[in-house]
Parts: C-alpha cells; structure tokens; sequence
C-alpha cells in the first residue's frame, strides 16, 4: 500500500474506531439503564445481566457498524477538504478514483466484518439472549429470588418465599410456594430445598424435602394435606424457547423457502453491501468544506439521507416478510436503488454526459 493510500486510510479508521467505542458504549449505557429500572438483576443476577449487555451491544453491531464507517468517511474526507488536502492532492494529478478506491480499501474489510457479525454473531447472540431471558422469566429459577422476600406473577398467580440460603444459594431454608389453580389453590412448605442447576431442553426442578402440601379447593369438595420426604417440584414448561427466526443459524434459513425466513436470510446477507454503499455515498458529503455556509445544511442532508436508508431497509424486509415482494427482487431493489444514487452523487457529469450523448 502507497503512502498516500495508508495515510488516508489512517483518516479513516481513527475516527471509524472512535465512533464504534463511543456508540457501543452508549448503547451498552443505555441497555445497563433500561435493565436497571426493569429490575433485571434481581431476576438474572448482576453478571447474567452484564452478560446480556454484552449480547445486546453485538446484536446492535450490524447497524453501528455501517453508520460509524459513513460518519468516518464525512469526517475523515471532510477534514482534508478543509484543509485544501484534497485540492492539493488533485493538483498533484491525483484523480476522485484514487480517493474512491481507498475508501473501497477501508470499506470492502469493514463490510466483511459487519457480513460476519450479521450471519454468525448475531443469531448466536440472539439465542444467548432468548436463553437468559426465559432463565430470568422462569418462575421455579430459584436463583433470581433474594431470601426474605416475597416474589410473586400476577398471570400465574404464584407467589414464593424463602427464609435464607446458604452461603452457595443453592439450598435453601424454609420455602413457602403458593399458586393458584382452576378450582382452588395449592400451597407448599418445606423446611428445606435445592435448586437443581438449569439445562437446556429441560423443565426448572426444585428438589424439596420435609414439607406438607396443601390443596385447597374452593367449591365444597374436600381439601388435603399430604407430607412428604422428598418432593421434585417441576416448574410450568409452556415457556419453551419457540422457534425465534433471528437465533436461526444462516444454513438453516437458506434451507428454507418460507417468506419471513427468506426475508431474514437477505437482511443478513445484504449488510456488506449496505456498509459499502453507504461508504460510497458519503464521499460526495465530504466534499463540503466547514468554511462554507451551505456546510452545516449538507451535513444535515447527510444524516437525513441515512435516516431514509434506514426506514426503507426496515420496509423492504417486512414487504418481503408479509409476501408482499417476492424473494427477487426481494430487498436487493433497495441496494439497487443505492448503487444509482452512490454513482449519481460520486459522478454528476457523467451522468450528464452520458445522457448528453443519447
């Protein structure tokens, strides 16, 4: 790589990399908040929910990382128009390709990366997520409840409570456990119980010993009470991980022809274009220098024509979702539609010439 070539790389990937720390941080803020105030900690833990940050913050990648590359292209162009760089770079004879080319340099890797994140990362993040967050709604996962308290769900009308825990949390000292029930209600103590680690595929158990149950009916049949030893108390397993679209593996969504999975299929394989495209479309956005009036105007043009990009890249996955298009064109007339308006902005004579000669 020519000198020329790294140092506007270098242009490039300095603001590119502050942009990806400074949005992820945001967002990962925002994400920590907004658990904060749902009270997730308190169902998942302080490191499951840290962890669920983690996830949420590389799911969101696939969009930070296209918009930070087209903010670093205004900045990082910008700031050498500014500067009379590039006005001293043409007048050394270097031609707009040269400059498009490096920024193809920049772009090309980058959309790899934001390709990858989209087909592999992020389905895994996307189950890891489901699979925290069923762990956190299941009503016998133990794990979340503080001793001392009272837990209870207002759609199930369970209620539970433990005395204390050990110092592991894992045994447990004085449970009570109450639900409701069509006809009646049930309510069980025991002196002593355990929590059995959660398994994929499995039901939450919670091992009880020593205890009396009581099944309380509310017409005028009989109530019991029953002791036991030992008690395997399985929690309700209707909240099953259903088949969730974004958690399916890439393979398996090119297997299948159904519109939604289709839809999602292209919306993974289209984010190395779109990041590319838009690298391309800011270039001509670059171009306005600071010094002019109309700057703060194109710039405002810039974030109007990203907002426009990404309100239509949300439109066309569900018009290919709900059968509307067809998995051709699919969402690629979008992208089609950024290729003419990249080549539009970056080539205005030639265009102008090419119709001049028709």
């Amino acid at each position: 790589m020519k000198i020329l070539d790294k140092y506007i790389t270098r242009e490039l990937l300095i603001p590119f990399v502050v942009l990806i720390l400074i949005l992820s941080g945001l967002f990962s803020s925002f994400s920590s908040a907004r658990f904060l105030a749902e009270a997730v900690t308190e169902s998942l833990g302080v490191f499951a929910m840290l962890e669920l940050v983690g996830l949420k913050t590389l799911i969101a990648l696939e969009v930070l990382v296209p918009i930070s590359l087209y903010i670093a292209v205004i900045i990082g162009l910008g700031r050498m128009n500014r500067d009379q760089e590039i006005n001293i770079l043409r007048s050394a004879g270097i031609s707009e390709y040269r400059i498009i080319y490096t920024v193809l340099i920049v772009a090309i890797p980058v959309g790899i990366i934001s390709g990858v994140l989209s087909m592999f990362a992020r389905p895994w993040a996307y189950e890891e997520s489901y699979i925290l967050n069923a762990q956190a709604e299941a009503e016998l996962n133990t794990d979340r409840f503080q001793a001392g308290r009272f837990y209870g769900n207002e759609k199930s009308g369970r209620v539970v409570y433990i005395d204390s825990k050990d110092k592991s949390g894992k045994v447990m000292k004085n449970i009570f456990h109450f639900v409701s029930k069509e006809g009646g209600s049930e309510v069980l103590f025991a002196k002593e119980g355990i929590q059995k680690k959660p398994v994929r595929g499995e039901r939450p158990q919670l091992h009880l010993f020593d205890g009396n149950l009581y099944k309380l009916k509310h017409d005028n049949t009989k109530d019991t009470v029953s002791h036991f030893e030992k008690l395997v108390y399985f929690g309700d397993d209707s909240k099953e991980l259903d088949y969730k679209r974004k958690s399916t593996s890439t393979r398996m969504l090119m297997e299948s022809d159904r519109a939604p999975d289709v839809a999602e299929l292209q919306w993974r394989l289209s984010r190395p274009v779109s990041t590319i495209l838009l690298a391309l479309i800011a270039i001509p956005f670059s171009r306005i220098s600071s010094r002019n009036t109309k700057g703060e105007r194109m710039y405002f043009y810039a974030a109007l024509v990203f907002a426009i990009y990404y309100i239509l890249s949300g439109l066309a996955q569900t018009w290919v979702e709900q059968g509307k298009i067809g998995s051709i064109p699919g969402v690629w007339w979008l992208y089609v539609l950024m290729s003419v308006v990249s080549l539009s902005l970056l080539f205005p004579n030639g265009w102008k010439q090419f119709f001049r000669s028709k």
